[in-house]
């Protein structure tokens, strides 16, 4: 090939790379086209953007430290992205050992007068600070930031924690034009290699590489060198219905599985979780405290004891736990759990109520297993290897006649069988040490209701009067119980606040209770009527379930995760005596793709009295992100149908 060919070739496939979005993500040289852009074309709304980015992770040969050079560009698109001129980088550290940073440099480029000017970071503007015992925060700020200013900075970690191999962020709230990573890993370590969030790799190789590490007198060893690559990464926005994003940002995650020295020792990092079970069996904050049976005696009443229906006595235990100990809202469930101090002080952390709640229905002849489970807001726990560190909640599974109830006792909101929303994080790790631990689904079992009864008439001043029936089950109940039990007066008060044209008054709690799954209250409302000319124009929908559709992302690639089934339904009496009815809403029909949710809206007039009835269930828990578009017209519907739905009435001669 001539070099002329070579050249053309390059330069026509630089030029391809910069037409795509205009700015040059075909490496670190700023253009001057990079400083006047200050829209990116796939994505309106962002307000910075990283155009190229590159890191290489290795381990040195002298000081055997894990080395990460980070270099990336930084594009500030508006003045909304001035936050993205500060850098926040955390440093971990334990027991005298720490992470450093070193080589941090950073050049803002601005254009001036038509001219592209340079400025470069200070090493005055660099700060450190303790964050915690664990981790030391490193700042610096950018200087002369502007809008379209173009950032290059750099800078090294250096790590002696090789089972914290340095993972990398392909995604982030920002989008990205090219990502790439290089990391290269000596065959002393063996790691279990992840990527998450579902995004697929523009470039993906590896390469072996001969004795690129040696210990002198000791042997040598081998480096595999992985290329990872990514291009147009889109920004992660976080949506209500979601747990955690770090469960959907794509990214390359490290386990160190095993480690072989040099004095050929092999040390097995990453266990079975058959290894683990028998780990966990003589574990003195896990295995140990659950053999406490002993400390259960003379807690209960002769009563709880000698019932002989199972399911009663099961409910009496849990009621008894609940009622006697207090959670803390401490979760650290591998660390300073004593069954005995929780017995002694009755309060403590979420392992210690539960097992105790364990070892009483265990000493009580009810069948009972812990599981270990990581919240919603904690992550997805690692399936497929053990990785303890990811679980940090711990609740029971009673087996009675063949039906299975999963309890927690830290909440007593919560009615028997039911987890803390929390809880609900699709899988937990059931322990079994005689047989076999397993995994297990974690759901809410039954669909939570919202149920509305309406019953409305027309007052001679033309106002609307009624009484409004609420009955709310599963978790719906639950926020209700909790903003109620706490304070009733200010429980009805949030009416009033949440719609101020409405009074509210007569507010009655039908024989409220914390552990019964539903709560029912009764209220009476006065609200105006709208009258224009000689016609009235009424909204059924005293209350709503929604103001506005709570999905608004033109895209969504992570699921919407309600975290249980749920239905509405809303029943409206409306007697408009002494009125003509000129018009009511239209009926509404919808569904969800594969019979996933139904939606129904109907009418009907008879003589002066209409009747509305409105239902929509979500039939799923957890739908996948291909339901997105479906589902933001599903809650535009109920939106609509709610704030626009009008019975027009004409006053009889």
């Amino acid at each position: 090939m001539t070099s002329f060919l070579r050249f053309t070739i390059i330069l026509l496939f630089t030029i391809h790379l910069q037409a795509q979005s205009g700015f040059n993500s075909n490496g670190f040289e700023v253009t001057k086209q990079d400083i006047e852009l200050n829209v990116y074309d796939k994505d309106s709304t962002a307000n910075a953007l990283i155009i190229y980015e590159k890191g290489k992770s290795f381990v040195d040969r002298r000081s055997f430290l894990l080395n990460s050079e980070i270099k990336k560009k930084l594009k500030i698109l508006n003045r909304n992205g001035f936050d993205k001129a500060t850098q926040t980088i955390y440093l971990y550290g334990k027991s005298g050992t720490k992470e450093t940073i070193t080589d941090i440099k950073a050049t803002v480029y601005n254009l001036e007068n038509g001219e592209v000017t340079k400025t470069k970071l200070d090493e005055s503007s660099i700060f450190k600070e303790k964050y915690n015992d664990e981790y030391t925060i490193v700042k610096f700020t950018f200087p002369n930031i502007k809008e379209g200013s173009v950032i290059v900075y750099s800078y090294t970690l250096e790590s002696p924690y090789m089972f914290k191999y340095k993972s990398w962020y392909f995604q982030e709230d920002i989008p990205k034009l090219y990502s790439e990573y290089r990391p290269s890993i000596p065959g002393n370590w063996e790691y279990n290699i992840k990527l998450v969030g579902g995004k697929k790799l523009h470039t993906n190789t590896s390469t072996l590489r001969q004795n690129c590490l040696q210990s002198q007198g000791a042997g040598s060893s081998d480096c595999g060198d992985y290329v990872y690559i990514m291009k147009d990464i889109p920004a992660f926005v976080s949506e209500g219905f979601m747990t955690t994003k770090e469960n959907y940002l794509a990214r390359i995650e490290y386990e160190l599985k095993v480690f072989r020295g040099f004095d050929s020792r092999v040390n097995n990092i990453t266990k079975s979780w058959k290894t683990v079970d028998n780990e966990l069996k003589s574990d003195k904050d896990i295995g140990k405290q659950l053999k406490k049976t002993s400390i259960t005696k003379d807690l209960l009443s002769d009563e709880i004891v000698n019932e002989t229906d199972l399911l009663i006595k099961a409910k009496s235990i849990y009621n008894y736990v609940v009622d006697t100990y207090t959670w803390n809202k401490k979760l650290n469930i591998f660390s300073d759990v004593s069954v005995k101090n929780l017995v002694e002080n009755k309060s403590g952390n979420v392992s210690e109520i539960n097992i105790l709640l364990h070892n009483l229905m265990q000493a009580n002849g009810i069948h009972v297993k812990p599981i270990l489970l990581s919240t919603r807001n904690n992550g997805f726990a690692t399936r497929v290897y053990p990785v303890l560190s990811d679980f940090n909640y711990l609740i029971v599974q009673v087996t009675i006649d063949d039906q299975k109830y999963m309890l927690d006792a830290t909440d007593d909101y919560l009615s028997f069988g039911q987890l803390p929303f929390r809880c609900l994080n699709q899988y937990g790790r059931l322990l079994d040490f005689k047989e076999g631990g397993s995994w297990i689904a974690i759901n809410a079992g039954e669909s939570s209701y919202n149920k509305y009864r309406v019953s409305l008439t027309i007052d001679k001043d033309e106002n609307i009067i009624g009484k409004i029936k609420s009955n709310t089950t599963g978790y719906h109940a639950l926020a209700v119980k909790q903003s109620y039990f706490k304070n009733p007066e200010s429980h009805f008060e949030q009416y009033a606040n949440s719609y101020p044209s409405t009074e509210f008054f007569n507010y009655t709690a039908e024989n409220p209770l914390k552990d019964e799954p539903d709560f029912t209250e009764t209220f009476e409302i006065k609200q105006p009527t709208e009258r224009i000319g000689d016609k009235i124009y009424i909204n059924p929908f005293i209350l709503t379930s929604f103001d506005e559709n709570p999905l608004k992302l033109q895209e969504r690639n992570y699921p919407i995760d309600f975290g249980y089934k749920d239905a509405y339904l809303f029943s409206v009496q409306l007697k408009a005596e002494n009125y003509e009815v000129i018009s009511v809403p239209k009926p509404v029909s919808l569904s969800l793709p594969n019979n996933t949710g139904t939606l129904v809206y109907s009418t009907n007039v008879n003589n002066d009295t209409v009747t509305l009835f409105f239902k929509y269930y979500f039939k799923e828990a957890i739908y996948d992100s291909a339901y997105y578009e479906s589902l933001k017209e599903y809650f535009s519907t109920i939106v609509d149908i709610q704030k626009n739905s009008l019975i027009v009435l004409k006053k009889k001669p």
